[in-house]
């Protein structure tokens, strides 16, 4: 099963991912993060992955986190809440978001997504 992958077009560290899964030959389903992002049950899914803390989900340096003052929003909401804001916001969530053959991350750091799909 190929890699679900989210990503924004104009995300450095998006494309820094996207060259380091086709240097690896890793397959994967790339989509737009802001057209279509993530469903509930995917967010719930990652939730698991990063431990229940659901800030690990957000894109806290992004200008969307800024605006609707989520630092000071988040610790009020409930998960529900959370994730419902997560799936119809795309800017919300942290990028790039990956799910698949039993692997779940946000973010990309070399070393670990090495070892979760090396």
């Amino acid at each position: 099963m190929a890699l679900k992958l989210y990503t924004y077009k104009n995300c450095g560290t998006c494309q820094k991912a996207l060259k380091w899964l086709d240097a690896q030959g890793i397959a994967y389903d790339n989509h737009p993060i802001r057209e279509t992002p993530p469903k509930v049950a995917e967010l719930k899914t990652m939730l698991a992955a990063m431990d229940g803390n659901i800030k690990k989900l957000f894109n806290t340096s992004g200008q969307d986190y800024k605006a609707l003052n989520m630092k000071d929003k988040l610790p009020t909401l409930s998960e529900d809440e959370a994730l419902a804001m997560l799936s119809e916001n795309g800017n919300l969530v942290k990028r790039p978001f990956v799910l698949g053959d039993g692997a779940a991350t946000v973010g990309f750091k070399e070393d670990v997504w090495a070892e979760l799909f090396g």
